[in-house]
């Protein structure tokens, strides 16, 4: 039984195509639905076709438009045609969004069945969460989700999350410039050594405050360094993150990143982390006017208009970069972010030095999906949220930068479908490369997925904030954060949190929940 397919984001849907992998011949055409072909699957358009939900409700929660919102509403009007089923979509802004969800579950209620939110609140929303049945676990889809997307998902051994994003911080930096050899010439004239992509972070502060404040790729506008996202409310500590880490996080060093998870005693004021917010203060001789309150939308357009020469967080940067109409659509290239050749041993405490430098690739927080345990719905809404996440729906979604969805499964580090799209072969090499290097690293850093990560981000944000302004040094900055985060964890209890922490260590240490490797 169908409904009537209406709207802007239907007429938006049948405006774009693009499949990953091989379509199927099927004797229904699902072409309307914005897609060349259905691909086969467990969620296929046909499977879910054979479906009949007429007369039943299905809820969900959010983000508001464009980001994960808009796909979340059109595949619920695609999922109402196909079923019959009446969807109701609710978009809530970001700043919204937590409480949002979290006040039904304090109170009991059923107000949702499917639920979209960062991934990260995975530490506070776990119990009220419906683990992902046999049958989906065991789908076409979830079978090609990468080890570290399933992680992600996954709470004390059991997935909880539906996988249907895939998000990490990479460097992304101007070829077109790199390769200039006029600009080569003069940056080894200046600095004494060859231009290359930064390996470390101090080679990237380096090379940005070279390439700042002239117009070193002929648009008639001043060009800069680098575009961070550094306000301090737009997730200025996933950067901060992805600065630190190659100096905390040593390969050697297992049982915690952000706290010792034996004590649950901070370790954001050690050397690593202060080392990291030192580079990321002076970094700010780079940024474009305005700079210092950059948040991530700035950042995505500073890189993607091609005003800066470098910048690293999620994949927008990068696609709005490559987007047809960019002027520097096939000039940019993706890297892995840079590393320390210094590297904080907390074990001994002293620096070790390494020859390559340490990488520690940041798989940041992204979007996530969920089904509610008081959902009276759960089985639709497991369809639905396997239908989102069908085969020929996330190939389309991919190519559209506002959706918010990124590659999570082995088959998008397929450099041929990018090629598809437009890109050059270097480019869509250099992306599906980097992107699949992070996911073999041994020395990942996840975010801190625990009861009450909004109190510590917060605290992080606002102790690195003071620092970045020249209000504290960046070690009396860090030192008031971990008396902070001392009291918090005092709040909310150290052994609640050591059990969600362990989650987060598994990951990094590469380990299962039985402790072996």
């Amino acid at each position: 039984m169908r409904k009537p397919l209406t709207g802007s984001l239907s007429a938006l849907a049948l405006a774009s195509s693009g499949i990953l992998g091989a379509p199927a011949v099927h004797a229904e055409d699902y072409s309307r639905f914005g897609i060349s072909a259905d691909i086969p699957g467990t969620c296929s358009y046909e499977a879910i076709d054979a479906k009949d939900y007429s007369g039943r409700t299905l809820n969900i929660i959010t983000h508001a438009i464009p980001v994960i919102g808009e796909p979340t509403a059109l595949h619920a009007e695609q999922f109402a045609e196909l079923t019959g089923a009446e969807v109701n979509v609710v978009h809530v802004p970001f700043g919204d969004l937590f409480q949002r969800i979290m006040i039904p579950f304090q109170s009991g209620q059923n107000a949702y069945d499917v639920l979209f939110y960062g991934s990260l609140w995975i530490g506070d929303f776990n119990r009220f969460l419906e683990p992902v049945p046999e049958t989906y676990l065991n789908s076409t889809g979830m079978a090609d989700v990468t080890d570290s997307f399933r992680g992600v998902a996954t709470w004390n051994g059991q997935m909880i999350q539906y996988p249907m994003d895939g998000d990490r911080h990479y460097l992304k930096y101007r070829t077109d410039a790199f390769e200039n050899d006029a600009l080569r010439v003069r940056f080894q004239a200046e600095t004494g050594r060859e231009l290359a992509v930064p390996a470390t972070w101090e080679e990237y502060n380096e090379i940005a405050r070279f390439f700042s404040g002239f117009d070193w790729d002929g648009d008639g506008e001043i060009n800069y360094g680098s575009a961070e996202v550094a306000k301090r409310d737009d997730l200025m500590f996933s950067a901060f993150i992805s600065r630190a880490a190659p100096y905390a996080k040593h390969p050697d060093v297992t049982g915690g990143f952000f706290f010792d998870l034996e004590t649950m005693e901070p370790l954001i004021n050690t050397p690593g982390f202060v080392r990291g917010l030192e580079l990321f203060v002076e970094a700010q001789e780079a940024f474009p006017p305005g700079g210092t309150n950059f948040g991530l939308g700035d950042e995505i357009f500073s890189f993607g208009g091609g005003q800066t020469l470098m910048s690293y967080s999620w994949d927008d940067a990068f696609v709005q970069a490559q987007q047809e109409d960019s002027r520097i659509r096939n000039m940019v290239g993706a890297a892995p972010l840079p590393g320390a050749r210094e590297v904080w041993n907390r074990d001994t405490g002293q620096w070790d030095r390494f020859d390559e430098p340490n990488r520690a690739p940041y798989m940041t927080w992204g979007w996530s999906s969920a089904v509610s345990a008081l959902s009276e719905e759960k089985e639709m809404a497991f369809d639905y949220l396997c239908f989102f996440a069908n085969e020929a729906n996330t190939s389309h979604d991919l190519q559209i930068g506002r959706f918010g969805v990124n590659p999570y499964r082995n088959s998008h580090f397929d450099s041929a479908f990018w090629q598809s799209l437009g890109w050059e072969a270097q480019v869509a090499d250099s992306y599906v490369n980097t992107l699949s290097q992070m996911e073999q690293s041994d020395n990942r850093v996840y975010d801190l997925r625990v009861p009450g990560v909004g109190q510590f981000m917060s605290s992080m944000a606002n102790g690195v904030a003071e620092a970045m302004a020249g209000q504290k040094s960046a070690q009396d900055a860090l030192d008031g954060v971990a008396d902070e985060w001392r009291a918090i964890v005092d709040r909310i209890g150290k052994d609640r949190l050591r059990d969600a922490y362990a989650n987060v260590v598994r990951l990094e240490d590469n380990t299962h929940q039985d402790g072996s490797p």
